[in-house]
């Protein structure tokens, strides 16, 4: 399975390696000299934690969910760790069998965010969007989960689209992200 992807802005590259994390910035003025781009925190979508909590119903599932992507997350090198995530999500995409609806997904995200504003651990957009993915897959439900890379300053973003490609419970700046990896999409399915 390939784990590098690139995607080329014209003036900037910015290549990720899924496998290690590690995320590389290349100008095209040198492009053979990479720059390593600002510590990736694989979100830039932070949950503005200490403000009114989200208004949705608090969900036990939802916490499961997120604790679980918070375990597989630390349970191993650091290094590896966005490797770790990625192929929970594909074994949790591959057991679903119908498509969740808009309202579902967007019902799903909003439930992991009310869970993650009581984290004690950094929860942002890559956290909440793998543990929505896993709390409709308990239910059978599948989306797409997208990662992606914005330009001016380079920024990344995880989410989750339905299968018609709409973003769930998303600001319209997520259209400003070009997706780098999607685990989950129907075409990822045999």
């Amino acid at each position: 399975m390939d784990t590098d992807r690139t995607v080329d802005f014209g003036h900037v590259q910015v290549h990720i390696d899924y496998r290690t994390g590690r995320v590389r910035c290349l100008l095209p003025a040198a492009l053979t000299t990479a720059t390593t781009a600002p510590t990736a925190s694989w979100g830039s979508s932070e949950h503005p934690a200490g403000l009114t909590p989200p208004s949705s119903r608090w969900n036990p599932a939802a916490a499961l969910a997120l604790a679980t992507v918070l375990a597989i997350r630390e349970a191993g090198p650091r290094r590896a760790s966005m490797q770790r995530l990625t192929a929970g999500l594909r074994t949790a995409t591959a057991a679903c069998t119908t498509p969740a609806t808009h309202h579902q997904a967007a019902a799903a995200v909003r439930s992991v965010r009310r869970a993650a504003w009581f984290s004690p651990a950094r929860t942002a957009c890559l956290e909440e969007s793998a543990a929505a993915v896993l709390l409709l897959a308990m239910r059978r439900r599948s989306v797409t989960w997208c990662h992606g890379v914005a330009p001016d300053p380079v920024r990344l973003h995880a989410w989750i689209t339905t299968h018609d490609g709409t973003p769930a419970a998303e600001p319209a700046s997520t259209l400003a992200y070009t997706t780098a990896l999607t685990i989950g999409a129907p075409s990822d399915r045999p």
